[in-house]
C-alpha cells in the first residue's frame, strides 16, 4: 500500500457500530472485505457492495487495512491470535474496539515480529455519529502509520477530531477515561435533576440553570434531553457499559492509582443492570434515580405513586 493508493480494507465485527462505518467506506469508494459471525450483518454489507471474506483467515492475507470494531480484550485478542499468522508484513491493523494498553501490549508481541503495523482507534460519538460519519477518533500508535490511514479515518469521523493522542495503547486509555467521566456525568446529573424536581424546581428551569451555569456540560447539553423524551438510549446496552466501566476500573489499579468514585459510579450501573437487565440502554442509570425518587424526568413531570 502506498499513500497514494486506494488500499483494500478488511473490517471484522458489524454490530451497531461496525455496520455503519462499514458502510460509510463502501460509500466512500473504498474496496472493503467483511467478516461478522452475524451473517445477516454480512449480508446487508454484500448488498451495499462489499465483498465477503471467505474466513477469519483469508481477510487478512487480502488486506493493506485490517479494522477491528469488537466487543473487547478477549475478542480482539481472540481475533488477532486467529488473524496473525495470515496478516501481510507492512499491512496496517486497526483496532477500533473499546481495549486497554495491556491488549495493545498483546498485539505487540504478536505482531511486531512479522512486521505488521499497529493502531488503536477507540471512537466516541455513538451509533448516530458512526451512521453519519461524525466520530471522534483517538489514535494511537506511530504517527506516520496514522498518516498512512487518515484518508480511512476521515471516512469513519470527523477529520477535525482524529486524533493522535500518543504510542500504541493511548488510544484505548484515552477512550476508557472518556467513558468513565461521560457514566459519572450521568449518575450526578441524575442526582441533581431528580433531587431538584422532587423539590419543587420545574425540570425545564433546572436544566436551563444547569446549562447556563460553571456545571455545564456536553452531556447536560446534548445527551440528556433524549431521556427526557424516555428515551434511554439502547443503542448502546447496559453489560457493554458495564464492561467498559470493569475496564477502566482495571487500569486504575493497574497503574496503582485509587479510583473511589469510579468504583461507585460502576456500582450503580451495575444496580442498574441487574434492575432493569443486560440490554438496557446506557443512560438506565437514571430510570433506576427516577424510580427511587418515584418520579419521571419529563418535561412535564408527574410523581409516581409511592
Amino acid at each position: 500500500m502506498t499513500q497514494n493508493s486506494t488500499p483494500l480494507v478488511g473490517f471484522i465485527g458489524l454490530g451497531h457500530m461496525g455496520g455503519h462505518m462499514s458502510a460509510n467506506l463502501v460509500a466512500a469508494g473504498y474496496r472493503l472485505l467483511v467478516h461478522d459471525m452475524d451473517a445477516d450483518a454480512v449480508q446487508r454489507l454484500a448488498d451495499l457492495g462489499a465483498e465477503r471474506a471467505g474466513s477469519i483467515e483469508d481477510l487478512p492475507a487480502r488486506c493493506d487495512v485490517v479494522i477491528t470494531m469488537l466487543p473487547g480484550p478477549p475478542q480482539v485478542e481472540s481475533v488477532i491470535r486467529a488473524m496473525a499468522p495470515h496478516l501481510r508484513a507492512g499491512s496496517v491493523w486497526v483496532d477500533m474496539s473499546t481495549s486497554t494498553p495491556a491488549a495493545a501490549r498483546v498485539a505487540d508481541d504478536i505482531l511486531t515480529a512479522r512486521g505488521v503495523f499497529r493502531l488503536d482507534a477507540p471512537v466516541s460519538g455513538m451509533a448516530k455519529g458512526a451512521a453519519a460519519g461524525t466520530l471522534q477518533i483517538f489514535v494511537g500508535g506511530e504517527a506516520a502509520v496514522l498518516e498512512r490511514v487518515r484518508p480511512v479515518f476521515e471516512v469513519l469521523g470527523d477529520p477535525q477530531r482524529v486524533l493522535h493522542v500518543g504510542g500504541h495503547g493511548a488510544g484505548y486509555t484515552v477512550k476508557l477515561m472518556i467513558n468513565q467521566l461521560w457514566f459519572s456525568h450521568l449518575v450526578a446529573s441524575a442526582e441533581v435533576l431528580t433531587i431538584g424536581l422532587k423539590a419543587g424546581v420545574d425540570l425545564a428551569t433546572l436544566h436551563g440553570a444547569l446549562l447556563a451555569s460553571p456545571a455545564a456540560s456536553a452531556f447536560l447539553a446534548d445527551d440528556l434531553p433524549a431521556v427526557f423524551d424516555g428515551d434511554y438510549d439502547d443503542s448502546f446496552a447496559m453489560k457493554l457499559a458495564c464492561k467498559d466501566l470493569g475496564l477502566s476500573i482495571d487500569l486504575s489499579r493497574d497503574v496503582g492509582v485509587p479510583a473511589p468514585l469510579s468504583a461507585y459510579v460502576e456500582q450503580i450501573y451495575r444496580t442498574a443492570l441487574a434492575r432493569f437487565g443486560p440490554d438496557a440502554g446506557e443512560m438506565t442509570p437514571i430510570r433506576l434515580a427516577e424510580e427511587l425518587a418515584m418520579l419521571q424526568l419529563r418535561l412535564r413531570s408527574v410523581e409516581t405513586a409511592g
